[in-house]
């Protein structure tokens, strides 16, 4: 499968249940991810990647992100499973 498959070019977003993804949500996890993982970024930016990774969660959960893929970083790992054991259960 190719990502146009997924999500044409012409198309931003896609609705999986209750939950609305965007395109580029897998990308913006990672890049908030290697921000949490770095020892040396500043509490704000942290905290931001922190407010940021949150708002995706649901979105990353209803792509079934994290049925196929584990965090290596056992900081961000242990932080995305309190996270996630915080949201709402999944509607199905």
């Amino acid at each position: 499968m190719r990502a146009e498959d997924v999500l044409p070019d012409r198309q931003n977003e896609v609705r999986l249940g209750d939950v609305v993804a965007r395109k580029g949500s897998v990308a913006a996890f990672l890049a908030n991810a290697r921000v949490l993982a770095d020892p040396a970024a500043d509490a704000e930016a942290r905290a931001q990647a922190e407010r940021d990774t949150r708002d995706l969660l649901p979105a990353l959960r209803a792509l079934g992100l994290f049925d196929v893929l584990d965090v290596r970083d056992a900081g961000v790992r242990d932080w995305l499973c309190a996270q996630l054991a915080a949201l709402p259960p999944r509607v199905r």
